[in-house]
């Protein structure tokens, strides 16, 4: 144990001192770490998007919707009747109406702006919002009532401190601000205006059918995936548990957009580009100190003890790029948030993933390297 802590202290000596070549190494480790980091986390960022208002509805457990449904934007709406159809399903608790669409509303100054109405139960207000902290969600039991998020209103009235009372048009039908919220930031970045199902039908363009989903909750004590299976059974209808309804969606996008292409084609190389760099620079650094292994070789060190010490070298190498290039993806992601509102988001997987790749790309310059410090001649440091 002594011995190969020896050794390995000299492996660590040998690494450090060529300052130059050591942080060309970490340089490229950190490199592929901070872009693989990065592009992974504003890609997580873009699908937490595609269903922020899936999880901003709190409450529901089921989301019950037509067929041909694709996404949670992919709006096919129903006909009012099918809430009772729902509710006479055997296993659910209550389900309610909700409205969801684009509709163009007309300021006061005779500006135009497209906005994302949500109609949430008149009885309940189950779909509310959750974070209203200017006014309250029973307000919008009140005639012409809507909610708005922050971020919409500082987009409709920018640089005008938060007001209540602020009037505008929806489909010719005057609508109040009698709350403001904070929302999850959506997909197409609209303001997102909250009012009551039936006064949504009215700001919404009149259509044959309006109902957008009905949210369900299953009795207490049944399995949601059961009452699903009901649902669907019965009414003909796709009922979805929240999670599958989620994941729905960013399959949806995942398929049928070039984002995961583009983001992964960067990522791809960012590998390629710090494995290049790593393995050149290791590669360099392992010629330059060939005598100093053929000197260990002649003093009777094992192959096995030069491969420990070379992967030691790498590992070493590894830790600090990967620490570096995390922390420095994770420190421009808060910048980026706060002054861009770029979207961005570091899950455990995306620290996992980039553990991985680092952990390869130095698997990958230790193994380039270390073939020329084995099959050194021991014989090296007599020469001139």
């Amino acid at each position: 144990m002594r011995y190969t802590s020896g050794m390995l202290w000299i492996a660590w000596k040998m690494l450090v001192g060529n300052r130059v070549k050591y942080l060309g190494i970490v340089f490229g480790v950190v490199f592929a770490a901070l872009l693989i980091a990065q592009q992974s986390s504003i890609f997580c960022g873009l699908m937490s998007l595609t269903i922020s208002q899936i999880r901003d509805v709190e409450g529901p457990e089921i989301w019950v919707m037509d067929g041909n449904v694709q996404f949670v934007d992919d709006i096919k709406p129903l006909a009012d009747t099918e809430l009772f159809r729902v509710k006479g399903v055997p296993g659910v608790d209550w389900a309610v109406r909700f409205y969801k669409g684009i509709v163009r509303a007309r300021l006061e100054e005779g500006t135009y702006e497209q906005m994302i109405l949500i109609g949430i139960d008149d009885a309940t207000l189950v779909g509310s919002p959750e974070q209203v902290f200017m006014g309250s969600i029973a307000a919008l039991r009140t005639p012409d009532a809507v909610i708005i998020d922050d971020a919409g209103y500082k987009r409709i009235w920018p640089g005008e401190p938060f007001r209540l009372g602020r009037v505008f048009e929806m489909n010719d039908h005057r609508a109040v601000v009698v709350g403001i919220t904070k929302a999850s930031r959506t997909f197409q970045s609209f303001p997102i205006v909250y009012t009551r199902y039936s006064q949504a039908v009215r700001f919404a363009p009149p259509e044959r059918k309006v109902l957008s989903f009905v949210l369900a909750q299953p009795n207490p004590g049944v399995p949601a995936d059961e009452v699903c299976r009901r649902i669907r059974a019965q009414t003909r209808l796709l009922a979805l548990t929240k999670s599958q309804f989620t994941w729905k969606t960013i399959f949806y996008y995942l398929r049928k957009t070039g984002i995961p292409l583009n983001f992964g084609i960067t990522v791809l190389l960012g590998f390629l580009v710090g494995t290049a760099i790593a393995g050149q620079t290791f590669y360099l650094f392992t010629v330059e100190n060939i005598r100093q292994f053929g000197a260990l070789k002649a003093m009777g060190t094992s192959n096995w003890t030069i491969l420990l010490m070379v992967l030691f070298q790498g590992l070493q190498v590894g830790v600090v790029g990967y620490g570096v290039g995390v922390g420095l993806a994770a420190l421009f992601g808060y910048v980026s948030r706060n002054l861009s509102r770029l979207s961005f988001f570091m899950p455990w997987q995306v620290l996992v993933i980039t553990a991985a790749a680092v952990f390869v790309i130095v698997l990958l310059a230790s193994l380039l390297s270390v073939r020329k410090a084995l099959v050194v001649d021991p014989a090296i440091v007599f020469r001139g």
